[in-house]
């Protein structure tokens, strides 16, 4: 398919995900919950409804969670997390956190757990030593997502054919248990509605634009898109990275009505701040 036959495409594609995206009370009520178990896209990796971020402010292996909590800190969120139902990791080697996840792993059993991470790598050679290195500093024989980090290139599909090569082969030696990527840009997604290598699609979603990288409603009728076709669809800065922490209920409702994603990542940087986003999930998943 060309690049102009793509441009059509997507266009077509964004026309028919906006009918099935947008009108919230088309969708009938449903009340949802943080520790709903989610089978996400085609590998049908069992992940639980929120998934436990870990990279608020998250660059330069660094990230507000891991300032403020350190590993062990981070590890005892996790822990809570577990106990209430929440056994989704979400981690990146750009936020710093596998250290808290090899401490967690050492509270929780593996097998209970579901471990995303994401790398930065550009090359061939970089993606072959993440993974060693990841399973190294996670203390894990395996990961259960990997994500190409940050993806706006219209044409990574090709700039990371060998990454993505590399990432099959970890699929096939059970390394791997699904791949994908982080999305940050609107001509990136339309090269994700065409890719048969992505399981999980990962992206932005709030209802002001906060930290978003397209209109709106361009980027709801993507993820629609995506969702449709079976992908694993998954929602990051719900919150826009603290722009919305007075809007906590809006946002959610946002996230949770508009049907578009199969599960989302908040990064809590505390218990009771965890335990008040569990609590007001089921109350947003309802349309107002």
């Amino acid at each position: 398919m060309t690049r102009t036959n793509r441009r059509e495409f997507f266009r077509h594609s964004l026309a028919l995900g906006a009918a099935a995206a947008l009108p919230v009370n088309a969708w009938p009520a449903q009340v949802r919950r943080a520790s709903d178990v989610i089978e996400l896209g085609p590998a049908k990796i069992r992940v639980s409804r929120l998934a436990m971020g870990t990279g608020t402010i998250g660059r330069g292996r660094s990230s507000n969670q891991m300032r403020k909590l350190g590993a062990e800190g981070l590890s005892d969120l996790f822990w809570y997390g577990y106990d209430n139902g929440l056994f989704f990791w979400d981690s990146a080697d750009g936020y710093g956190s596998h250290d808290a996840i090899k401490v967690g792993l050492k509270k929780v059993p593996r097998e209970k757990v579901t471990i995303m991470t994401k790398t930065d790598a550009r090359t061939v050679a970089e993606i072959k030593s993440d993974l060693d290195r990841f399973r190294q500093e996670m203390g894990t024989d395996y990961i259960d997502i990997v994500l190409l980090h940050g993806r706006r290139d219209p044409k990574w599909d090709e700039v990371d054919k060998g990454l993505m090569d590399v990432l099959s082969e970890a699929k096939e030696k059970k390394l791997v248990r699904s791949v994908g990527i982080s999305c940050h840009s609107i001509p990136a997604m339309q090269v994700a509605l065409e890719s048969k290598w992505l399981e999980v699609f990962l992206c932005p979603i709030n209802p002001t634009g906060a930290r978003m990288d397209g209109p709106i409603d361009t980027v709801l009728a993507g993820m629609a898109k995506l969702k449709a076709q079976g992908k694993g669809v998954l929602g990051m800065k719900i919150l826009g990275e603290g722009q919305l922490r007075d809007r906590v209920d809006d946002a959610l409702r946002f996230t949770l009505t508009k049907n578009v994603v199969n599960a989302f990542t908040i990064g809590a940087e505390s218990q009771a701040e965890l335990k008040d986003l569990m609590a007001r999930i089921p109350k947003a998943s309802v349309p107002a």
